[in-house]
């Protein structure tokens, strides 16, 4: 099954780790990669509360070209590849029951990987009975029709619109 969750609202990894939460909870054996998220420490980081069965790796470098990013955009663009052949190598081992996709499509929509790859990933998933779930804003109209479910998740409202910053162990 392919999960798509987008939006521009706050969640959409929170939800992924739900469910990821929910399947190692019935055994399955559930790997995250994380496409954008890089160098800082974010709650799902900490080894030590993991439950059995879940493992998660970042493979991005942060955010790109916003927030003091000075690294090339083909640092970049060698860490989102690196981190989908690393999602493909994943899918070839048949070790994992859900492979979780995180800022993928971000990483869709700044054109640092090809769309073509992640919907081959998708279809060999679906062959192997894996299930994905692939998050971030701005979702492909290509891969929501691909997919099985699909979940938007809305701002309503943020306090980062009224200049309050984020908060640790709630948005990262």
């Amino acid at each position: 099954m392919v999960i798509v969750i987008t939006g521009n609202g706050k969640g959409k990894t929170t939800s992924a780790l739900g469910q990821a939460f929910r399947s190692v909870g019935d055994g399955k054996r559930v790997l995250m990669l994380q496409f954008i998220k890089g160098p800082w420490k974010s709650g799902e980081d900490n080894k030590d509360i993991w439950p059995k069965n879940f493992e998660l790796r970042k493979g991005g470098l942060g955010f790109i070209g916003i927030l003091g990013d000075k690294l090339p955009r083909e640092e970049h663009e060698k860490a989102a590849q690196k981190t989908l052949d690393e999602a493909f190598q994943e899918l070839g081992l048949g070790e994992r029951d859900m492979i979780i996709l995180d800022e993928v499509n971000v990483a869709l929509s700044l054109n640092l990987i090809k769309l073509e790859k992640v919907l081959e990933f998708c279809r060999e998933a679906n062959e192997k009975k894996i299930d994905v779930i692939l998050t971030g804003r701005d979702a492909p109209q290509e891969l929501i029709a691909a997919a099985d479910i699909v979940s938007e998740v809305r701002e309503v409202k943020h306090i980062y619109n009224e200049g309050q910053k984020a908060r640790k162990g709630v948005e990262y």
